[in-house]
């Protein structure tokens, strides 16, 4: 594989749930090393994109390409052992179980968190200090530092992290900024983000999806410049 390929290809893709029609046609590319972002307005499609690369919401029609496997077809747990991290909205820990109980279920082989706790613990150290409490005992930050935390116990080379930011106090989102801008630096990352400041802060790149369509792609340098664009299919001012 070209290391200057895009990691993820997402191409013409439609999907339905049930009898809905929520994706019509949606197309971008991730590079890899980069953070790339999909914003849109509430009920966009952006969540269903990211289940729709997972196999979660499989799509009847298109291409997803990661490193260069079709993933349509494929069931969620093959998706998973290829090398893609998936980390859902709403903080989906095991709430009953410790934090410890949380990063161990995630291994994919025997030793994954071993290998993996000194960046674990090094990006969210707040986790080493709670390792024996329960999930569900948790903030709703250290909730949210955990449910990444467990996508990183695999060596994933990919991770579709959706809506980090949702329901936190300004102080955890600057963590969570740090930490995510840090991990970029061992993975490719590929968020849904509606806090724009952070969207704009952490992504070089970035897809807005309008009413389940790609409507534009580029680079985030120039979306922050263009204060029509950002009103017309954001509404942030």
């Amino acid at each position: 594989m070209n290391p200057t390929d895009p990691i993820l290809t997402v191409q013409a893709i439609h999907t339905f749930i049930g009898q809905f029609h929520i994706l019509e046609g949606v197309s971008f590319t991730v590079p890899r090393g980069s953070i790339s972002v999909l914003l849109g307005r509430n009920g966009a499609g952006k969540t269903t994109t990211l289940k729709s690369i997972m196999g979660m919401t499989p799509p009847r029609e298109g291409t997803i390409l990661f490193d260069g496997q079709n993933l349509i077809g494929k069931r969620p747990y093959h998706i998973a052992q290829l090398g893609i991290g998936y980390v859902p909205e709403h903080r989906a820990i095991f709430k009953e179980l410790t934090v410890r109980e949380n990063l161990e279920i995630a291994e994919r082989k025997r030793g994954d968190l071993a290998r993996r706790g000194d960046l674990i613990f090094d990006l969210f150290p707040d986790l080493k200090r709670l390792y024996t409490l329960l999930g569900g005992n948790l903030s709703g930050g250290q909730q949210q530092m955990l449910a990444i935390a467990r996508a990183l116990v695999p060596d994933n080379r990919l991770l579709l992290i959706d809506e980090p930011s949702e329901g936190l106090a300004p102080v955890i989102i600057e963590q969570l900024m740090s930490a995510i801008e840090r991990l970029s630096a061992q993975t490719t990352i590929l968020l849904v983000e509606q806090n724009f400041r952070m969207a704009s802060k952490l992504a070089q790149l970035y897809t807005i999806i309008d009413d389940g369509r790609s409507a534009i792609s580029g680079s985030m340098s120039d979306l922050v410049r263009d204060e029509a664009l950002i009103q017309r299919y954001l509404g942030v001012a």
